[in-house]
């Protein structure tokens, strides 16, 4: 009985239908669009920059800030008092409500994107790469320099990180802010990577003095001469340090929006 009253899928089903189709606009419409704003911008910084820029900038505005987005409008019900309190008073759990939310923005919205940027990535790849000449002495390293973008790529994996990481804000900002929580909790998110930063800087100048670049509480960079050299964490903590970002603060932020979503309930 009490996990019925937690998740029926019946119910859940019911409530993921009338979110989808109350405001098809929002989530449907606003999906669509923000891939085709993704196509636009990897058409424009072709052009301007080649296809490296163009794969990394579009695939991270695209995922991140396209889930960043979305997210703020799928929670957009607690904007105001009004559509908040109508939401949580929805005869379907607080956990059917949450995964709903988290459904659209955090699985099916990356889902659908990773599959359409990899279709038209590949398709101006293989353009290009039909639009060169064989017979030219220079077409092994032409071809060679352009290929699709690697879902698996160091780059890729810190994206979806990145991706995590931003809606999971955006889940908890839609909480705690009544109207525009899009850029209230965007506006948190750069005073809270400044603050950070800035700390890092702070302690890294307070233990080794001149130095030349301090990445976030992993690497120090100071000079040797005319040279550089580097400091980094020992090979364990440095394991810790990257999983505590990668996986620990992403489920932390998912997590604490259930228990907010509980919260308010009461």
């Amino acid at each position: 009985m009490a996990m019925n009253n937690t998740f029926n899928i019946k119910r859940f089903g019911l409530l993921f239908k009338k979110t989808i189709l109350e405001k098809p606009i929002q989530t449907i419409g606003v999906t669509g669009l923000l891939l085709i704003l993704s196509l636009i911008l990897y058409t424009v910084a072709k052009r301007l920059s080649g296809f490296n820029a163009a794969q990394n900038l579009t695939f991270i505005w695209g995922l991140s800030g396209g889930g960043f987005f979305l997210a703020s409008l799928v929670f957009g019900y607690f904007s105001t008092n009004a559509s908040g309190s109508s939401y949580l008073t929805l005869p379907a759990s607080y956990f059917e409500k949450w995964l709903c939310g988290i459904l659209i923005a955090g699985v099916l919205y990356p889902f659908i994107f990773l599959i359409f940027y990899h279709f038209f990535d590949v398709g101006f790849v293989t353009l290009y790469h039909n639009s060169l000449d064989p017979s030219s002495p220079f077409y092994k390293q032409e071809y060679e320099a352009v290929d699709t973008f690697n879902l698996n790529s160091i780059l890729a994996w810190k994206v979806y990180v990145m991706f995590f990481f931003l809606t999971g804000a955006m889940f908890i900002g839609a909480f705690y802010f009544d109207k525009i929580a899009f850029i209230k909790t965007g506006i948190l998110i750069c005073i809270f990577c400044i603050g950070i930063y800035g700390l890092n800087w702070f302690i890294a100048k307070m233990f080794f003095g001149n130095i030349n670049d301090a990445g976030v509480f992993n690497h120090v960079t100071v000079p040797v001469g005319k040279e550089e050299g580097s400091i980094i964490l020992p090979s364990n903590i440095q394991n810790i340090y990257y999983y505590s970002i990668w996986y620990v603060l992403p489920f932390i932020l998912w997590l604490l929006s259930l228990t907010r979503l509980k919260e308010k309930e009461f």
